[in-house]
């Protein structure tokens, strides 16, 4: 059985993602001067929004479910290193960022059970 909170945790994670992706892929102008200021060029918006966007429907999608997760985690971590490499410490992209990784896989473990035990029998399994 599935849990609602995993659910709904999950479709927050993919509600906000592809947002951002829409925002990259349709309104790159709202971008530019913070991509700018990472060091960034504003015309890679499209190709990031549309990285965001396949990881997002693949988190979507319950079969690849697991397979989004792992990309939008490397997604998000990437954009944490972003802010880091310009001096950036605990600024609120990289709090956002950090939060939607744990909420992805907090759905993602809430919501499917084979997750749930692979990750608790093998915390049991070492010895």
């Amino acid at each position: 059985m599935r849990s609602r909170i995993g659910v709904v945790l999950s479709y927050a994670v993919v509600i906000l993602l592809l947002a951002d992706a829409a925002v990259n892929l349709f309104a790159p102008y709202l971008l530019a001067a913070e991509m700018e200021a990472v060091g960034t060029p504003a015309y890679l918006a499209p190709i990031i929004g549309g990285i965001l966007l396949i990881c997002t429907v693949l988190y979507a999608i319950p079969r690849t479910a697991f397979l989004g997760a792992i990309l939008i985690t490397g997604f998000l971590g990437g954009a944490i290193c972003t802010h880091l490499r310009v001096g950036e410490m605990f600024t609120p992209p990289q709090i956002i960022c950090l939060l939607l990784g744990c909420a992805a896989w907090g759905g993602l473990f809430l919501r499917n059970y084979r997750i749930r035990s692979l990750m608790v029998d093998s915390s049991n399994s070492t010895a």
